[in-house]
């Protein structure tokens, strides 16, 4: 829906409100008209229920005020006598259209002084729940959400079993893009296995003011442009499910090009406008290493441990060949000299090979995932020229990412040697949004814009700050499992990350303890 149909629906509502209200206002002492003022309306509602001013505020937040608009129903007619079982079920189940009903066919009392506090424990319980789940939804929406790192495509930097805080504000809080959703999951229902959103209606791309701008070499939170990996939908049943921007797959890889960039792959190295890019300093990154043995191997625990090598070690011991899955330059310059390695290399796909699955995917560059490029990155009010040859590049982002994800209708397509957007000639085109291309640290281990393109701007969720626990699956004993120096650190910095557990322990105990003499003091 766009910001004019959006409107339009708002007007409606205003009309429905209106309609089945305006006797009761006049019953709470106020005027017929001030039920038909849009905004006006609801702030002299809360008043008529005895709720405070804000709770108008809580109206206007998507997903929050799914839970609001019941609650809302319901303090109404209770503001009216009505305070049964019957009554609160039949006006959420009715949609609040059994306010009509007493509106019109009840001689309702408005009760001017009642009792804010629930009749019963059961209401009190649900009072509760209700405003800790908008609180919650509202901090996991627009301030700080919780992830948890999958895969090991940032490995060294952040690593699988990693539990993350994601900043929202950062790069500004994004409006809820789906406007009836289950609040705080993602894309579906824990437990039940369900979708947890409805598809329509949209609510119009909009981002609040951020405190900056994505930098290279931002690690970013995005949801994945093309998901199409039934893997991520945990349907199951092997089908392609069309995904709202905000309900696509969240993933985690680090902002290598920016806008206006123009980016190449060499060897497995990625240039930047013709300059090698400079990773910070916690970055590493990892190639796949094959070799051979003179026979003895390594176990794959004193890798791991000796090497810092998390996955991917493989031997076989018929040929004495080993393949190390992802080994960093530094680890590759200690096991070389190993008594054990007679020989060891990089992996690396040759020079002019072509690989179809690399973008832009048609198959006719000799292009992969060690030498590609370069790839000019779009930028908000660039303009490029459409050409045969340029549209495999770009035909996607104007089609669908400038296109149906925010409800325009662009077609490409080529006759003969001229383009044709919509039916009509083009040479060119003005981007509408910013992009990004995201890769993992990881080179030989991750699926990103290698594979699939561009990030559109309006695709990226946040910013990692924070990792409060760090979970090993593969060591033994529960202790030992929890990455204790990994846990409450930050993301970003160019030394090793430190751990502020030891200094957050010690407030936890300050805090305790004064408050046991406080007491204390208070009873003697």
């Amino acid at each position: 829906m766009t910001f004019t149909q959006w409107f339009l629906f708002f007007l409606v509502v205003q009309v429905i409100h209106f309609a089945g209200t305006w006797k009761l206002y006049k019953k709470a002492g106020r005027k017929a008209w001030e039920a038909a003022i849009p905004v006006y309306n609801a702030v002299i509602l809360m008043k008529i229920i005895n709720r405070p001013w804000w709770w108008v505020i809580l109206l206007f937040i998507p997903i929050v005020n799914l839970i609001m608009f019941p609650v809302i129903w319901v303090e109404t007619i209770r503001s009216f006598g009505r305070h049964s079982r019957t009554d609160t079920f039949l006006a959420i189940l009715s949609l609040g259209f059994y306010i009509y009903y007493i509106n019109y066919a009840t001689d309702v009392k408005y009760i001017e002084d009642r009792s804010l506090k629930p009749r019963t424990a059961a209401g009190e319980w649900v009072s509760s729940i209700l405003f800790a789940v908008i609180a919650a939804t509202i901090v996991h929406t627009y301030v700080m959400q919780p992830f948890t790192i999958p895969t090991s495509s940032l490995e060294k930097t952040l690593l699988v079993g990693d539990f993350l805080f994601v900043s929202k504000f950062h790069y500004g809080a994004r409006l809820p893009r789906t406007a009836v959703a289950f609040p705080m999951v993602h894309d579906t229902i824990p437990v039940l296995g369900i979708k947890s959103y409805l598809s329509y209606p949209q609510i119009p791309y909009l981002r609040l003011p951020g405190f900056e701008d994505i930098e290279r070499n931002d690690i970013v939170v995005f949801n994945w442009p093309v998901d199409t990996v039934n893997a991520f939908q945990q349907y199951g049943d092997g089908k392609y499910y069309y995904k709202p921007i905000d309900k696509k797959s969240n993933y985690v890889k680090r902002a290598v090009g920016l806008p206006g960039d123009s980016l190449e792959v060499r060897a497995g190295k990625v240039i930047i406008n013709n300059q090698p890019l400079d990773l910070p300093g916690r970055a590493k990154t990892q190639f796949t290493y094959i070799g051979t043995t003179n026979g003895q191997g390594f176990s794959p625990r004193y890798l791991y441990e000796e090497y810092d090598i998390t996955d991917g070690y493989y031997h076989n011991p018929n040929t004495n060949q080993f393949y190390i899955k992802a080994l960093t330059e530094a680890a590759y310059n200690r096991i070389k000299n190993h008594p054990n390695v007679t020989s060891i290399q990089r992996y690396s796909d040759s020079l002019g090979a072509k690989d179809p699955r690399i973008f832009p995917n048609n198959g006719k560059l000799n292009w992969n995932n060690d030498f590609m490029g370069p790839v000019y990155i779009p930028k908000e009010g660039a303009t490029v020229s459409l050409t045969p040859e340029s549209l495999p590049f770009y035909k996607r982002i104007i089609e669908t990412y400038e296109g149906s994800e925010i409800g325009i209708d662009n077609e490409l397509s080529v006759n003969g040697t001229q383009v044709l957007l919509n039916g009509q000639p083009a040479d060119s085109y003005t981007f509408k949004q910013n992009y990004y291309w995201m890769m993992g640290d990881n080179r030989h281990n991750s699926e990103d814009s290698r594979t699939w393109g561009f990030v559109p701007e309006n695709h990226v969720v946040g910013k990692p700050v924070f990792i409060w626990m760090s979970w090993d699956t593969n060591a033994e004993g529960f202790f030992n499992k929890i990455r204790w120096d990994r846990v409450f650190t930050t993301v970003k910095g160019e030394s090793k990350p430190i751990s502020y557990l030891p200094y957050f322990l010690i407030i936890v105990v300050i805090i305790i303890a004064f408050n046991y003499f406080k007491k204390r003091r208070k009873n003697q």
